[in-house]
């Protein structure tokens, strides 16, 4: 520590913090243009001058040292005259068209001026003029490059943050302007960070533009429902119609940072495609009726089939309240354990378990990778979750962190790497066997007696050097951090390789690395609905259904007995349809016949269950095969918590009243439960959630009206690891096919952002991704459209050839609906083998949409939504 003299106030900070950092601890405020606590100090603008005892000029406060002793003078004259000074010359080429510029009342240059600024200007000359018309830069990024003042916030944002190096420089000195490659962003994640963090109107939304000025805007800080990072954001709305989101620069996981998707992708809660009124199936076809009909249609229904199996599903983007609230409706009124969470794959409780009770780590994101080593497993966190991938990046290259990578895909973030492996899909559990047989290796007599030892024995199943360097990187670290994928649950060997994961951390664990796990959740409240006991074989916790214990404490507190055989899964629900046994198939929030792998069987399963239950905001695949359709609140319409991939709980606010004849999602739950003769008690969501933190022991002690911006963490109590180590993981088979993964994509994730019309507008159209060999062997190029076909079905899309892709693999993303991608897959088969080829004349599909086919797949006569 080092003690420093700021306006003769004296105050204690680290050894290396600047003058600033140390000013900002004094309340002491110091304008700056170029600086941003997020990038490394530029120190061009010259605003943060500071006088400092015994230094002949001033110093820049953002880029300065304290020293031990050091005085600092922040507002003297001469300080005063050269801020006035520099804003002078700043206005001096700045446009003076404020009224008409959309940063107008939250322009830092105009708050600059006011407090710092000349009172008159001894500039006379004409203005420079770079461009007479604003400049289209994407489809959601405008620029009037003669308002810059050269703070380079943006081109930094970009490139240091956020990884794309999408804007630059041309020209030098006064002559310095900002821009895209040849006028556009041709390399942009089209995130619009270089917006926010723009001081002035020089970089502006395109979709905003011209719409409200920030004092006409109600705003509300809520939760991104797009994926698990949690981020925050604000939404203004102009006379309750949306306008616009922002970032909060001082709160949540993303600080100032948002991805295309949370920044441009919230405009579907305004899609055409909303269910405006309830509906019943009649002679047929869906028709509109009023609640009144459709109760009593549903009443009649759920009397037809009681006695018989039901079933539940439900989306992980929905609030805790609604997901608890639904397992709870199903286990004490349909009285069935036959619940589940994801129609993507099945969760295997029994592996997940030892992993979430020894090593899941509810902390800070940026605490948890700020370790000596941070592993990722599976996915593509650049496009699934972009606001991790910017905190992994800042971590590798400000923190040093040795970040290690493992997947199937390449990423952008392995030129941050210190080590990359690629796998086969479903290789991640022979590779962590192999990295965990090369850390026993290494270790040799730290490790007790011969615990390890049959670990140590397994044969090789990987290319060892890559192996050996993943093992040799974590040996190394002092501290490390597993973050997970979701994409590897999509395996048939997901049970293997969450054994596998378990025994690594079980090694780190014993070898004094304090291990910390995460899971990378590519849905908003994924981690909210396992807490949440959406599952077939756990209860809320999530604990074992099969606790005899655990059961009675439900029991006594719901008032109701609870089944106690672990239900199935949305595979086995949908074989039980097949095979004619289920009576009430009950959907909230979700589309599986959209997502769930093979799409004809799925289809068939939905049409045989006796009574198909649909309750969402949108007008999806499978409400058109539903008996029974109830319009839900979407999306900002109703109050809720998320639970993150932190494990921090979140309030997600409601910012306007659900439209046309919707109901809340806890409200229909009630409804229903009322046709079954039962009542749900409580009922509202403030009862639930207090219900949630006296049953839940992860949540216990939270209150909602203390959850503030920044929310606030659940908390678990972990045991230390336990049990005999699992066998050898399978080795993947040899194939010379061609192997079909999907995942999301960048601008898409799941079917609620095809619902947005701006990003269909950034949106590439459908594609397949490949190798460049692959490509070269196949006689096909870039940007053709190509066939991709496998023994259930094939589809036609452009193809995108990706030199860093690995041979042999093929990728398409799962979030185009027009694509029917689960038409090509088979049940418990991941990844797909296929062929592709060169499409031909008749097959050539013309570019899709959000909008395209949006009738597609639902039932005959289906009125307007």
């Amino acid at each position: 520590m080092v003690s420093v003299t700021i306006d003769e106030h004296k105050l204690e900070v680290e050894a290396g913090s600047t003058v600033l950092a140390a000013a900002e601890r004094l309340g002491i405020e110091i304008p700056t243009f170029c600086y941003w606590k997020r990038l490394p100090p530029l120190a061009s603008c010259r605003m943060c001058l500071v006088e400092i005892e015994g230094l002949p000029r001033l110093q820049p406060a953002c880029a300065t040292a304290v020293a031990e002793g050091m005085v600092v003078r922040t507002n003297t004259p001469l300080i005063e005259e050269t801020r006035s000074s520099m804003l002078d010359m700043l206005l001096a080429n700045h446009p003076l068209d404020c009224p008409i510029c959309d940063k107008g009342g939250e322009c830092e240059l105009q708050d600059m001026v006011m407090a710092y600024g000349p009172r008159e200007s001894g500039f006379r000359d004409a203005k420079r003029v770079f461009h007479s018309k604003d400049i289209r830069l994407s489809p959601v990024v405008i620029m009037n490059v003669n308002r810059c003042i050269q703070c380079q916030r943006c081109v930094r944002m970009c490139e240091e943050v956020v990884g794309a190096v999408a804007l630059g420089t041309v020209e030098k000195g006064m002559d310095t302007a900002v821009t895209g490659f040849e006028g556009s962003l041709a390399s942009c994640d089209q995130c619009g960070n270089c917006i926010e963090v723009c001081p002035v109107g020089a970089l502006m939304s395109f979709p905003y533009r011209y719409k409200a000025r920030p004092w006409d805007l109600n705003e509300t800080d809520t939760i991104c429902p797009h994926c698990g990072t949690g981020c925050q954001l604000t939404v203004g709305a102009r006379k309750g119609e949306f306008m616009r989101v922002r970032s909060d620069w001082e709160h949540g996981v993303n600080r100032e940072t948002l991805c295309v998707r949370g920044r441009f992708g919230l405009d579907f809660i305004e899609s055409r495609d909303r269910i405006k009124r309830p509906m019943i199936r009649r002679d047929g076809a869906l028709t509109p009726v009023s609640w009144e009909e459709a109760g009593d249609y549903l009443s009649r229904r759920l009397s037809a089939v009681k006695g018989k199996v039901a079933g539940g599903l439900i989306s992980p983007r929905l609030p805790n309240e609604v997901l608890y609230q639904f397992q709870k409706l199903m286990r004490t009124v349909l009285r069935t354990n036959n619940i589940d969470c994801s129609s993507r794959w099945s969760t295997p409780v029994d592996a997940l378990g030892p992993l979430l009770a020894s090593f899941h780590t509810r902390a800070p994101l940026q605490e948890v990778i700020g370790r000596d080593c941070v592993l990722v497993i599976g996915g593509n966190v650049t496009e699934e979750n972009p606001v991790t991938e910017y905190l992994l990046r800042d971590a590798a290259r400000r923190q040093q962190t040795g970040l290690l990578m493992l997947s199937a895909r390449p990423s952008r973030l392995d030129s941050d790497a210190r080590a990359v492996v690629r796998v086969p899909p479903g290789g991640e559990a022979a590779s962590l066997a192999a990295v965990a047989a090369g850390l026993v290796s290494a270790a040799g007599p730290v490790l007790p007696g011969d615990l390890f030892a049959d670990i140590g024995r397994l044969p090789a199943a990987t290319d060892s050097d890559q192996s050996n360097a993943l093992a040799a990187a974590l040996m190394e670290g002092r501290s490390v951090t597993l973050l997970v994928s979701v994409d590897v649950l999509r395996s048939p060997l997901a049970r293997a390789t969450l054994q596998q994961l378990s025994n690594l951390l079980q090694i780190l664990y014993v070898l004094g690395k304090a291990p910390a796990l995460q899971f990378l959740f590519d849905r908003a409240n994924q981690m909210g609905a396992w807490d949440m006991g959406v599952m077939a074989g756990a209860l809320p916790g999530p604990r074992p259904v099969v606790d005899a214990q655990t059961r009675a404490a439900f029991a006594q507190a719901w008032g109701a007995e609870i089944p106690s055989e672990p239900g199935a899964d949305l595979d086995a629900m949908l074989q039980l349809c097949v095979n004619g046994r289920m009576g009430a198939l009950y959907v909230v929030g979700t589309d599986p016949l959209l997502s769930c792998p093979d799409r004809e069987f799925v289809e068939r399963a939905l049409k045989a269950a006796d009574l198909l239950i649909v309750q969402d905001a949108f007008l999806t695949d499978t409400a058109g095969l539903a008996d029974v359709v109830l319009p839900a609140a979407g999306y900002g319409e109703e109050t809720g918590i998320f639970t993150n991939n932190e494990g921090r709980a979140q309030k997600v606010r409601k910012f306007r009243e659900p439209v046309f004849e919707a109901r809340g999602n806890l409200a229909i739950f009630d409804f229903v439960a009322a046709l079954c003769g039962e009542a749900q008690q409580p009922s509202t969501q403030g009862e639930i959630f207090d219900e949630i933190a006296r049953l839940i022991p992860a949540y216990q002690g939270l209150k909602q009206e203390e959850l503030g911006p920044d929310g606030a963490f659940t908390t678990a109590a972990l045991s230390p690891p336990a049990g005999e180590f699992f066998a050898a993981p399978p080795v993947a088979s040899a194939t010379n096919a061609l192997l079909l993964v999907t995942g999301n994509c960048l601008f898409h994730n799941g079917y609620l952002s095809e619902h947005s019309e701006i990003l269909n507008t950034v949106a590439e159209d459908p594609y397949v991704e490949m190798s460049m060999q692959d490509a070269a062997r196949l006689g096909v190029s870039d940007s053709e459209h190509v066939v991709v076909r496998s023994a259930q079905g094939e589809l036609t899309a452009k193809l995108k050839v990706n030199r860093r892709f690995p041979k042999g693999l093929v990728f398409v993303p799962e979030n185009y609906k027009a694509l029917r991608l689960n038409s090509l897959m088979r049940r418990g088969e991941y990844p797909c083998p296929v062929e592709v080829h060169k499409a031909r004349a008749t097959d050539e599909v013309g570019p899709f949409n959000g909008s395209a086919a949006r009738a597609d797949g639902l039932g005959q006569g289906m009125p307007p939504a």
